[in-house]
């Protein structure tokens, strides 16, 4: 059977790991968010607000998704795609720093590269200092643009896309929209920190 987006979506779904509830929760979270956050939303701005909530959902929903594949200890997969970036990387800089600094200390680095993918995921999907982990995401893709730049079967601009999202939602947090992020900034005016990550 030829796989489609409905079959992979189910199977995603209903997989028997105990990510799946943790993702069930996520997402219970981030529509419960955004419906107590409609209310204090003008009547015309609720579009607006819906379709970026939708958006921001979707992109968390893929860093989440994409993070699967890096759970602890499985490193084999990001110790491919890392020697990948060692043989293709735009720049010999960044192909030394990750021969030398990151693949002989993979279990350092894989957990953490776990850890603040799956920190993008949740902070989209519920709303909650997007503009953090926003950066931490253009960050992320754009090393990822640049290691896999000539790499065989890969095309550059997918990753400039995800640089390109990262950089609008680190500009322009989404979570400001139907999100935690809206919540912070009305009760604690002037944060100065609060600002930069939300």
């Amino acid at each position: 059977m030829r796989p489609n987006p409905v079959d992979d979506a189910i199977a995603f779904l209903t997989k028997p790991a105990w990510t799946t509830p943790v993702f069930w929760l996520l997402l219970a979270g981030s529509l419960v968010i955004a419906l107590r956050a409609w209310r204090n939303v003008p009547a015309g701005q609720r579009p607006r607000g819906a379709a970026i909530w939708l958006l921001r959902l979707l992109v968390g929903i893929m860093w989440w998704q994409q993070s699967l594949w890096k759970i602890p200890p499985n490193e084999g997969g990001l110790i491919y795609w890392m020697k990948q970036e060692v043989a293709h990387a735009a720049i010999a800089l960044q192909a030394a720093l990750i021969a030398q600094v990151v693949l002989p200390h993979i279990a350092i680095f894989g957990p953490l590269i776990y850890a603040i993918e799956v920190g993008i995921g949740a902070s989209l999907m519920l709303g909650l200092f997007t503009r953090g982990f926003a950066l931490l995401g253009f960050a992320m893709a754009l090393n990822l643009w640049l290691g896999l730049y000539s790499a065989p079967g890969e095309w550059p601009w997918t990753y400039m896309f995800l640089v390109i999202l990262m950089a609008l939602f680190a500009v322009d947090p989404p979570g400001r929209c139907l999100g935690l992020d809206a919540g912070l900034r009305h009760r604690q005016r002037g944060g100065a920190l609060l600002g930069l990550l939300a």
